[in-house]
């Protein structure tokens, strides 16, 4: 395998802790000043920090062999990656909720169907929270590797809370079970979606409106949620089956490209055309880059026991 997955984790986890920093300023900023532009742009920051920081956790694990491998660990260093580990957990959890949000946020914004104040201050209200925590669990991550920093005394913060979830899910078959039937039903929702619109655009289904199809994104966005919650409790409980898999590196950039040609379509007002009415250029481009990185998603995700250690 030609990644460097630990240096690529190092160059990823700025995103979580100053790009959300960004993000969360310009909410902010766009609230004091009530700019429509401002707030726009700061949930699509937020939204792109969402996607980003899922790389961003799973390439930790694998940084975490690569110091196993090594050798020379100390106790108090293996404390420090537990609990890092930990918060990192916490955050990845807080920072898909908000960007979950914000997405939600934006798709209503594009309608027309005005600011909700609900959406609004819960937003602001988990992206503090998640700031709070992704800060901590950087501080924490930071001592990893910088032993000029350490205090000497082990850090007490959430503990290997991704550990303890993953060794639930692990060890108890309906857990499993269910999370495999989840992952299925969110599939189910999401590539829907995403066929119908990609058909669409692409004038198979031309007799159909597209406002029609507009009102479903929710329903993927649902399905491409209860994905990310569930591949996560799959990777928390078997981290070590994929860490070492190509095939599992590929499917995640898959699904953040896969997310950010989505994106568009939350964004831009001009694909929601009428019934027979021609989607433009752009549009149709947007909509076969979807398709093209979600079956890739697809195609990775099959070739995952079939590539590397997993299953």
């Amino acid at each position: 395998m030609t990644i460097d997955v630990t240096h690529l984790h190092l160059l990823l986890n700025h995103f979580p802790t100053i790009g959300f920093i960004i993000g969360l300023a310009l909410f902010v900023a766009a609230l004091v000043v009530k700019s429509e532009d401002i707030w726009e742009a700061s949930l699509v920051v937020l939204v792109g920090i969402a996607l980003l920081t899922l790389p961003t956790y799973v390439t930790g694990n694998a940084a975490d062999m690569a110091l196993d491998e090594a050798g020379g660990m100390t106790e108090l260093t293996r404390s420090i990656i537990n609990t890092h580990e930990g918060g990192a957990f916490a955050a990845l959890i807080l920072i898909e909720l908000t960007g979950l949000l914000a997405w939600l946020a934006l798709w209503r914004h594009r309608r027309g169907t005005g600011r909700s104040d609900g959406l609004t201050w819960s937003i602001l209200g988990i992206g503090v929270v998640a700031l709070g925590v992704v800060a901590r669990a950087a501080n924490i991550g930071g001592e990893i590797g910088h032993e000029e920093i350490r205090t000497g005394v082990e850090p007490q913060f959430l503990g290997p809370l991704g550990r303890t979830v993953g060794d639930f899910v692990r060890d108890n078959p309906f857990a499993w079970i269910a999370s495999e039937t989840l992952h299925f039903i969110g599939l189910s929702l999401l590539l829907g979606t995403v066929l119908l619109l990609a058909l669409r655009m692409l004038g198979v289904l031309k007799g159909m409106s597209a406002h029609a199809i507009d009102r479903l994104m929710p329903w993927g966005m649902l399905g491409f949620a209860i994905n990310t919650m569930t591949g996560m409790l799959f990777f928390a409980a078997a981290s070590g089956q994929y860490t070492d898999s190509a095939a599992f590196y590929y499917k995640i950039g898959c699904v953040v490209l896969a997310g950010a040609f989505t994106l568009y379509f939350t964004v831009d007002r001009r694909w929601v055309v009428a019934p027979d009415e021609e989607a433009s250029g752009l549009a149709k481009a947007m909509s076969v880059g979807t398709l093209v990185f979600w079956v890739g998603v697809l195609f990775w995700g099959s070739m995952l026991p079939f590539i590397g250690t997993a299953f």
